[in-house]
């Protein structure tokens, strides 16, 4: 039973209905969602919801329709974030778990580890304790298998999860890993779900060979009802009669757990489909149908694994994979990140000398620059709001934020100019890069129609993408406002159903509004490229890419010579775009962008022949 109090409920009030509650043998737990107060009431006894939402206090009551209480999206409206870590499983970014299925050896478990770190991996796992279903195959290395496990985590910084298959194990499991996985066969083992419940680790919990899937989320509720909500679902295949595949992965599922439950999904495509050359694909469409991560078996030589060779993919093949999660994922509006565990610790001084990493974006929360934000630095980074680019610029200048993200370009509308200006300007560096894939949505107070609208609001940029959609309705009024969460709050603030925006799902949930339309950009192939910026280089590491701005002299040839140089040395140019000089007419200044370190000591040479043949070179960023 889920009790909605009033906003205005005394501290009594709530005290009485927790006690009577808990007087009737009930679970009470409470929750705000959307700035409501929520308690949630679970027991054996029978409520009365009418006597409940008599009580002081109460402005509504809600059952729960569904046999699983605590894992239902009832219970919980909002996604859950599991930490594996100081990895989260289930935000804006998808994680890669990878390793063996099977700790061997030290060797063997340290080169795998390395090999998927370099690759885009943020966890490590393998088995220790092997359940097999002939009692002659590899049982694991048991105790010794975690020890080397921790040496891992020790090593690479990696997280490590592995597979619990006995109650007995929780002590030593506690004492070595960062999450535990009830395996398939363990699904309802309901001892050992009891157990994994109370150890409070992170649970990766398979579905079992033949499982409903209410009955694998009644497994989850026996771990939730534990007090652990830590809880990853792990689909990874379920027997039918298909003889080509070692299982059939129910990638339908996914849809379906994101309605019922607000546990992040993990698929694992490896046990899955048993061979190797069918892993990739599978995983690719996981990632399209939604999937918060990927549980992938990698192994350096398996063609002499001692469990489950033939399905594991070579290092190099896994590094192939995530590329292609990497082009994927922005598409269904999430994102790989390469350097995830950098930025989770990656920190500059203040202006006051002391640690920070406050990051400043354009508008207010719910704003895709917002948005671009958590999913680069993850949900819980410290943003800074600024009404404008400049603000951003000297917001990162001062030091009063470690790091900044601004627009570069659009793939609909173009370049943000100011911002390129800005980067001559202001002797910042750009430190990374990302790309969101842009979806506007026109909103509205409930209720609201299409002929009832008469105002718009907007900013340039959307208005531009969203034209062949407005040029429909030649009578709306297009107002300009400075951000487009700020054009939510307008039609928030205003009575009636004449006004709607263009903005965002997330603008659109923090203002209790409704959409209307959803998807009115001209083109879906809608994607903003943002870049971060700070006041220093990042820390020395590999960087993929440069950007670069440069004049050249005003005589024939001269653009030439410098993309001469590009195309001798193989640099792959993917940018190039010329500005011109302020205060100076008709010449120009080049941005560009190479796939290259131009920082790297084997770039010195061409470095040195690209400043001999432009008048201004500067480097805007490697990263």
């Amino acid at each position: 039973m889920i009790l909605v109090l009033q906003r205005n409920i005394t501290k009594d009030q709530k005290s009485h209905i927790r006690n009577i509650l808990m007087d009737k043998g009930c679970v009470v737990r409470e929750m705000t969602d959307a700035e409501q107060s929520i308690m949630g009431a679970l027991g054996k006894s029978k409520l009365d919801p009418d006597f409940l939402k008599s009580l002081p206090g109460v402005e509504n009551v809600i059952p729960i329709t569904t046999p699983f209480k605590l894992v239902s999206r009832q219970w919980h409206p909002e996604d859950t974030l599991v930490p594996i870590g100081n990895v989260l499983v289930g935000g804006k970014r998808i994680v890669m778990i990878a390793g063996p299925c099977a700790v061997e050896s030290r060797e063997q478990a340290m080169t795998i580890a390395r090999e998927v770190k370099r690759y885009g991996a943020l966890v490590f796992r393998g088995g220790a304790y092997k359940p097999r279903t002939s009692p002659y195959s590899f049982q694991g290395l048991e105790e010794e298998g975690l020890k080397i496990l921790a040496e891992v985590r020790e090593q690479t910084g990696l997280p490590v999860v592995t597979e619990i298959t006995s109650v007995a194990q929780a002590d030593v499991m506690m004492k070595y890993v960062d999450a535990v996985q009830v395996g398939a066969r363990n699904m309802q083992n309901f001892e050992l779900l009891k157990c994994v419940g109370r150890m409070g680790k992170p649970v990766v919990l398979k579905r079992g060979l033949a499982s409903t899937i209410e009955e694998w989320l009644m497994s989850a509720e026996y771990i939730m009802s534990e007090g652990n909500d830590k809880i990853i679902l792990c689909e990874r295949g379920i027997r039918t009669f298909e003889p080509y595949t070692r299982n059939t992965l129910d990638l339908s599922a996914i849809p379906v757990l994101k309605k019922l439950t607000h546990l992040p999904v993990l698929i694992d495509p490896s046990h899955a489909t048993g061979i190797r050359e069918k892993v990739s694909p599978m995983a690719r469409a996981a990632v399209a149908a939604g999937a918060d991560a990927l549980m992938i078996e990698v192994h350096h030589d398996p063609d002499h694994a001692l469990s489950d060779g033939p399905q594991s993919l070579y290092p190099k093949q896994f590094g192939q994979l995530t590329r292609d999660i990497y082009v994927i994922a922005p598409v269904v509006g999430k994102q790989l990140d390469f350097d995830y565990q950098e930025k989770a610790s990656a920190t500059v001084q203040d202006a006051n000398g002391e640690a920070s990493q406050r990051i400043a974006f354009l508008g207010e929360l719910g704003t895709f620059s917002h948005n671009a934000c958590l999913q680069y630095f993850g949900e819980n980074a410290d943003v800074v709001p600024k009404p404008n680019f400049r603000a951003i610029f000297e917001s990162v200048k001062s030091r009063e934020t470690a790091y900044a993200i601004i627009p570069l370009e659009n793939s609909l509308s173009g370049s943000i100019h100011e911002n390129y200006d800005l980067l001559l300007e202001y002797d910042l560096e750009i430190v990374g890069e990302i790309t969101l894939r842009i979806i506007h949505y026109l909103i509205g107070r409930p209720g609201t129609r299409l002929e009832d609208i008469r105002r718009v609001f907007s900013i340039a940029p959307v208005v531009q993408q969203c034209r062949q959609f407005l040029d429909r309705y030649p009578d709306w009024e297009i107002v300009a406002v400075n951000a487009s969460t700020s054009a939510v709050r307008e039609v928030a603030q205003s009575d009636g159903c004449a006004n709607a925006a263009i903005g965002s799902r997330e603008a659109a949930k923090m203002f209790d509004l409704d959409i209307i339309e959803e998807g009115i950009e001209t083109n879906p192939m809608n994607f903003t490229r943002f870049a971060i910026i700070a006041a220093e280089p990042a820390g020395k590491k590999d960087a993929r890419k440069s950007s670069l701005v440069y004049s050249v002299g005003n005589q024939p040839g001269s653009l030439y010579e410098t993309l001469k140089i590009f195309q001798e040395n193989h640099i792959n140019l993917v940018k190039l775009e010329s500005r011109p000089i302020l205060g100076k007419p008709w010449q120009y200044m080049f941005y560009a962008d190479l796939e290259a370190d131009v920082r790297s000591d084997a770039f010195a040479p061409i470095l040195d022949d690209l400043k001999n043949k432009t008048d201004f070179f500067k480097i805007l960023g490697t990263y």
